[in-house]
């Protein structure tokens, strides 16, 4: 079991970033009305640029993929980890309802990262110095 478990948070790790990326980017899930008002602010803001939205859900899709797939995973670890880490912000200070999920991103992250022996070693080399 001990083997399985970097394939069972990575393909859980996809899972969640593949689809909420399709989701987002197909828009077939309107926000709930009932956010918190800084929240829907944020959300706002984040729609009036008219591009970011499209490229943050775009880049969930594609590490979502990557992910599934076992292809180049470092990478897409490294690509998700700044979203992962908004996330959790987000909901620390935003929407505290939301919290749960987002450690459980992050820890999902971080084993895959730094502890995960197929990829721990590749990603603890952006860390070492030179």
């Amino acid at each position: 079991m001990k083997a399985k478990f970097p394939l069972i948070a990575r393909i859980l790790l996809g899972l969640v970033f593949f689809l909420s990326g399709l989701v987002g980017l197909l828009n077939l899930v309107e926000p709930p009305p009932d956010l918190p008002e800084r929240l829907q602010t944020f959300n706002n803001g984040l729609m009036a640029s008219g591009y970011f939205m499209t490229l943050l859900k775009g880049t969930e899709t594609v590490c979502g993929l990557l992910l599934l797939a076992g292809m180049y995973v470092p990478l897409a670890l490294v690509v998700l980890a700044p979203i992962i880490l908004n996330i959790f912000l987000v909901h620390l200070f935003l929407a505290p309802s939301g919290l749960i999920l987002a450690v459980i991103l992050g820890l999902l992250e971080i084993y895959l990262a730094f502890f995960a022996p197929p990829y721990a070693p590749t990603i603890k080399q952006l860390f070492r110095r030179r």
